[in-house]
């Protein structure tokens, strides 16, 4: 369906037109199926009243794939929150680690889930080893992002690193970074090398032996990028950025502005001319397998924490930091319902009519995930009177 400058445009319109035409993985398939359907009755849905004015709302259940563009936002907000109970007041790192341009290819087709892992424990593994160097176990709390603003095939992994740790004495502030980026990236690039090259013995990467070695080599004779920054924003701020991708990928609806029926044009951002937004168009069968180029595996975790944050000891670890820092812990977060947390976080209850926020609205109708034409299911739903 052609859509203009002006009227609404998403990623599912894309895919609707253009997805048949794709050879695509089984996991690819099912997010492209679930992101067509989306919001559009296909997953379910009901139909309310308003108990005061009779007017009727149509609310259509999300597909909730993390990869669908629609979809997640309660879900990164309450996902924040939850995170941050686990804050210390200390001063806070954002590492990235990127994987250099030759060694991208590794991330693609059936064997990227072996080159994923690798990834998370290089980077893990060399923030933990360099700090246990100087008897310091600090905790970790790595995102892993395979695109970058074009959605180009871009691996790397976001860490957050907290400004202390635990050495032989307990809790220890650091009022800086401590250790030299290019030790760090030094580290990472050695790990990251050595296990590429096990992947590549046991024939577990989609990568041609002949040019995977050449790959390998020139990675280990080029620059390899990586940032360590202080988090000036506050933690608060990094978390919220890494929530923002922890349900889809990271295009939103809102940065596609035009499509023909041919080509699609979306916005992003030029990080090499100051972060100026820039028009990008691309075809559309181009665009659609650019974006399911990230789609994960299923069952892949893409939010890892590590150290002293990590599942297991994360209760306990915060507990002795807290009481080192003399500080008292945060309230448990309130259990509630969906409703009541959309109502908190963005002001907005679904349970009340937009035209009269007194009344309330009452479900006339109710279904599930159907195939069904929305025309056909209303007419089931509502059969005229003989």
């Amino acid at each position: 369906m052609p859509c203009g400058q002006g009227a609404a445009v998403g990623v599912a319109d894309v895919l609707r037109d253009h997805v048949a035409s794709l050879r695509l993985s089984p996991e690819q398939g099912k997010a492209a199926a679930h992101i067509i359907g989306c919001r559009t009755g296909r997953f379910g849905g009901h139909i309310d009243d308003c108990d005061r004015c009779g007017d009727r709302h149509y609310a259509y259940h999300s597909c909730r794939d993390r990869h669908c563009p629609r979809c997640g936002g309660l879900d990164q907000a309450i996902w924040a929150e939850a995170q941050q109970q686990h804050l210390l007041p200390v001063s806070y790192f954002h590492l990235v680690f990127t994987v250099p341009a030759s060694l991208r290819p590794f991330f693609l087709g059936a064997g990227r889930v072996h080159a994923f892992e690798a990834l998370f424990a290089a980077a893990s593994e060399t923030i933990l080893q360099v700090a246990a160097r100087r008897g310091l176990l600090l905790g970790v709390l790595a995102v892993l992002h395979t695109w970058n603003q074009k959605l180009d095939n871009h691996p790397h992994v976001h860490c957050l690193v907290p400004g202390g740790g635990f050495g032989p004495n307990g809790f220890v502030v650091m009022e800086r970074f401590l250790f030299s980026y290019k030790l760090l990236r030094r580290v990472f690039k050695v790990k990251l090398l050595q296990t590429l090259r096990i992947l590549l013995k046991e024939g577990v990467l989609n990568v041609p032996r002949a040019s995977a070695y050449f790959l390998l080599e020139k990675a280990n004779t080029g620059d390899w990028n990586m940032k360590v920054k202080r988090a000036l924003a506050g933690p608060d701020a990094v978390i919220k950025y890494f929530a923002r991708y922890t349900k889809k990928i990271g295009l939103s609806d809102s940065r596609v502005t035009a499509y023909d029926g041919k080509d699609v044009t979306y916005t992003y951002r030029d990080r090499q001319d100051r972060n100026r937004v820039k028009p990008a168009k691309l075809e559309g069968p181009k665009f659609c397998r650019r974006f399911l180029n990230h789609v994960l595996p299923p069952g892949f975790v893409r939010i890892r924490r590590y150290g002293f944050w990590s599942n297991r000891t994360r209760e306990q670890r915060a507990a002795m930091a807290r009481e080192a820092l003399k500080v008292e812990a945060p309230p448990p977060l309130r259990r509630e319902s969906r409703s009541a947390a959309c109502l908190r976080i963005f002001g907005k209850d679904p349970s009340r009519c937009t035209k009269c926020p007194d009344a309330r609205l009452v479900t006339v109708a109710r279904w599930g995930p159907t195939r069904l034409p929305m025309d056909v299911l209303l007419a089931k739903l509502f059969p005229r009177a003989p």
